[in-house]
């Protein structure tokens, strides 16, 4: 007999009573998997429903994603049938069914009209809307027998809603979470899109009363709720099974160790939070002779003009990693200049860092819809003969820079001296406050390919000009 137990922090959120229960407060506290234990609870019961849901399909259908994880625990779990269309779920054979859903924009809610949704759950919560949150939370109904109740896991997020949802367990000074308070059930009603809170339904209802909304409101539209603190220590299993799953936290960026080591609510990007010049590893007079790896990332003005009517900055920066893994930042161009001068001095710097360097793999970005296709295509074209790859961006400015981020603040990163010194590193300083973020995401751009080449996205066919195109 399999044998399926929670540990000690992921019993609490299994065990608590609230209607509403966010669990969460940092990475590796094993938020998922209670998500997908929580499912089990009622697997014999007929008509229940349980839905849960990420932001977007990929979250879902990624390796190691929310899909495989539940393929790891479901499978051992008698008489559990999964099905991959029309959509992903399981099928428990008395009855419960399990869906893994996903909402993108705000619209999609309404999609649901009518669902009834016994168990409502949303893996990771600062990743949808609160429009999106209350809306589905008037889906959560049931009428198999079982009261209907909504769970949600989340990772700190200081300009999400949630943090303010939350705010009653966190500390507002440091921005963590009051361990006296984890798990202290609170109450609250939502009445014209605002929340009113108290310690108990009365005090919540006297509250309405006093404020006169103009709406009844009555015991049974007061909800309880509740925060659970989680961090990596509470999950032993997976520092048993991954001892250096904690260096990977400690070895992030500021910014991102605060919230997904330490759990911090408050931290936001600054300038200065993720890159100082007194950070830098070393000035290098000359560039040194054991570089095997070269990127060059491109950040083509998203406009030809800014709003006071000048040319908008096209920036290409250009990194090396070293045999013994350190960085070297070896070349930035940061210029104002036309379309059609743009795609001249990409052109020409293709050539000259192909000459100079040798293999070099030169990015660009591909903006969303047909025009960043046709803009693709063309350059694809143009550079036929380079190593070049055209990569779709996701994700704000911010995440794409961590990555770099987490090497440069330990200073793994050196820098050749040259007359770009001083405008590379007072844009890198402001970011991401400064107006212009070119350089970072040119950086970024370039380090993203040296450490995760094989992410790309190819060119139709048709644009598959000689095999002297670098795809991979």
């Amino acid at each position: 007999m399999i044998e399926i137990r929670p540990q000690p922090r992921q019993e609490e959120f299994l065990s608590s009573e609230a209607d509403i229960v966010i669990f969460g407060g940092a990475a590796g506290g094993g938020k998922t998997w209670s998500l997908l234990y929580e499912c089990l609870r009622h697997a014999n019961v007929p008509r229940f429903t349980a839905v849960i849901f990420r932001h977007n399909a990929n979250q879902i259908a990624n390796a190691g994603g929310l899909w495989d994880a539940s393929q790891e625990l479901f499978r051992k779990y008698p008489g559990a049938i999964p099905r991959m269309s029309p959509h992903y779920s399981w099928q428990f054979a008395n009855g419960e069914k399990l869906s893994f859903r996903h909402i993108e924009r705000d619209e999609d809610v309404y999609k649901w009209q009518g669902a009834e949704i016994a168990l409502l759950a949303f893996d990771e919560l600062t990743h949808f809307t609160e429009k999106q949150f209350f809306y589905m939370l008037s889906r959560n109904r049931s009428t198999c027998g079982i009261r209907p109740y909504c769970r949600c896991t989340t990772n700190p997020d200081a300009d999400s809603w949630v943090k303010e949802f939350i705010s009653w367990w966190i500390d507002e000074n440091t921005g963590y979470a009051i361990p006296e308070r984890s798990g202290v059930i609170r109450y609250m009603a939502r009445i014209n899109e605002q929340l009113i809170w108290g310690d108990s339904v009365d005090e919540v209802l006297k509250k309405a009363e006093k404020e006169d909304y103009g709406i009844d409101i009555k015991a049974s539209d007061v909800k309880s709720v509740t925060f659970i603190l989680s961090t990596l220590e509470d999950n032993q299993v997976l520092m048993q099974a991954d001892p250096g799953y904690m260096a990977n936290l400690k070895a992030l960026s500021i910014v991102e160790r605060e919230r997904l080591l330490r759990g911090n609510w408050k931290i936001k990007a600054a300038a200065g939070m993720y890159f100082k010049r007194t950070q830098i590893g070393e000035m290098l007079e000359t560039l040194p002779n054991d570089i095997k790896l070269w990127a060059r990332g491109w950040d083509l003005a998203a406009t030809s003009e800014d709003e006071k009517g000048d040319p908008a900055y096209t920036a290409g920066v250009l990194i090396g990693k070293r045999k013994n893994g350190r960085y070297v930042v070896a070349d930035v161009i940061n210029k104002r200049l036309s379309a059609a001068e743009v795609r001249k001095l990409i052109e020409t710097t293709c050539k000259a860092d192909k000459a100079k360097y040798g293999r070099v793999v030169e990015r660009l970005p591909q903006d969303p819809g047909q025009a960043g296709k046709e803009q693709a295509q063309s350059y694809i074209k143009m550079l036929a003969g380079f190593l070049v790859k055209v990569i779709p961006e996701s994700g704000s400015k911010e995440s794409r820079a961590e990555p770099f981020a987490a090497q440069w603040q330990p200073g793994n990163v050196d820098i050749l001296i040259a007359d770009w010194n001083e405008m590379y590193f007072n844009q890198l300083e402001s970011f991401p406050e400064s107006k212009f973020k070119d350089m970072v995401d040119a950086s970024s751009s370039a380090f993203n390919e040296i450490e995760n080449g094989a992410t790309y996205s190819a060119p139709p066919k048709s644009t598959m000009l000689s095999k002297s195109s670098y795809w991979r």
